[in-house]
């Protein structure tokens, strides 16, 4: 909005230069994001106590968490608030990169919200059925797949078609049928996979912040002509737009993370892990880097991955040799994996800041693949 209503005073007002600079607004995005979670986080927490939307805690979770039972939750809310005002604020908003961004992350939003009011609101211990919730997620991929085959946001690379992370110019193609599937397994597989991570107080948060500030870097360099040519990437127009939508998210998950930091006062739920998940794998997905996510959310695929390997090698077992005999041989002490190391005896602060870590270092690695090439 700032952009279309102050750039073209620039000529009588110089100042005014500085709004079509992405990094510009990009860090007036991410400033803003942070102020108007300072701002409407305390409210927002203080109408989900008053309402009495309380985290429901398992049984079967760790003796610790019990302690947790009632902390609101549905703060997710604050985070959806603070990543699209400020990215309607400062991005273009005739840029199909963000608007294709940002009704993903409502889209997402919506779904985990309904889940969540199910849940703590209507008291339904199973909130939205799973099958439902897989519908809306995969629902949104395959309109997601089918509308970048017949409106292809560049013409740099197939539509079908994406890179491959430290080999220059490489990329993959796929048959159109087959995309629209990668498309929608990429964007299901990534929210479920935020949302799984969600377990500890600032866990998924912070880990959020860093996936943001991350993909924004790449985002910014994808859409330059100077720096893609440098580094060897294809050039997106108009994909850095993308810049000013994840500096507003990481702004928004730093905000948060002062509300949710251990002890928690208010937990994301679904509606800010579900929403989360669909930006991230909405931004890999247009900046034709679905492979650099895994990478850029290693510790998220690593929490996805440890479900997948419970549930399977307990099913197995259970075939095999029996439900007992299935109890006793878990792969992980609890999935998902977070809380397997609380189970080894690990505080909730050191596996929360020990996944931070791995997350850093899944963020450098990523962007080692800039130069590696």
């Amino acid at each position: 909005m700032l952009y279309h209503l102050l750039t073209p005073l620039a000529p009588d007002f110089p100042l005014f230069n500085l709004f079509n600079y992405i990094s510009f607004r990009a860090a007036g995005a991410a400033a803003t994001a942070v102020f108007l979670a300072f701002l409407a986080g305390p409210r927002i927490v203080a109408l989900l106590r008053e309402r009495g939307v309380g985290q429901i805690v398992r049984a079967e979770g760790p003796a610790s968490h019990q302690a947790k039972r009632g902390t609101p939750t549905m703060g997710g809310i604050i985070i959806l608030l603070c990543t699209i005002v400020p990215t309607l604020l400062w991005a273009q908003l005739d840029n199909r990169y963000v608007l294709v961004a940002v009704v993903a992350t409502l889209w997402m939003g919506v779904i985990g919200f309904v889940d969540d009011y199910l849940k703590v609101v209507q008291k339904k211990p199973r909130g939205l059925v799973a099958r439902w919730k897989l519908v809306g997620q995969v629902s949104f991929g395959l309109v997601l797949g089918i509308f970048l085959l017949g409106s292809p946001l560049t013409d740099a690379l197939p539509a079908t078609g994406t890179t491959v992370p430290f080999f220059k110019y490489v990329i993959v193609v796929f048959a159109p049928a087959a995309y629209v599937v990668f498309v929608t397994f990429v964007l299901t597989g990534t929210s479920n996979a935020v949302n799984l991570t969600d377990g500890l107080d600032g866990l998924a948060t912070g880990l959020t912040m860093i996936a943001a500030a991350t993909f924004a870097v790449f985002a910014y360099l994808f859409g330059r002509v100077d720096a893609s040519e440098y580094l060897f990437l294809y050039y997106l127009r108009g994909a850095g737009e993308l810049t000013v939508f994840c500096a507003a998210l990481a702004g928004a998950a730093l905000g948060f993370l002062w509300f949710n930091a251990h002890p928690a006062q208010v937990f994301m739920g679904d509606t800010g892990s579900l929403a989360i998940g669909g930006a991230f794998g909405t931004v890999a997905i247009l900046l034709k880097a679905e492979f650099l996510l895994l990478m850029v959310g290693g510790v998220f695929v690593a929490e996805a991955l440890s479900v997948l390997i419970q549930v399977g090698a307990f099913r197995w077992h259970r075939r095999q040799r029996g439900r007992e005999y299935a109890e006793q041989h878990r792969v992980f002490r609890m999935a998902p994996l977070h809380h397997h190391f609380e189970k080894i005896g690990w505080p909730e602060s050191k596996v929360v800041t020990r996944f931070y870590i791995i997350g850093l270092l899944c963020a450098l690695f990523a962007l080692s693949s800039l130069k590696i090439r």
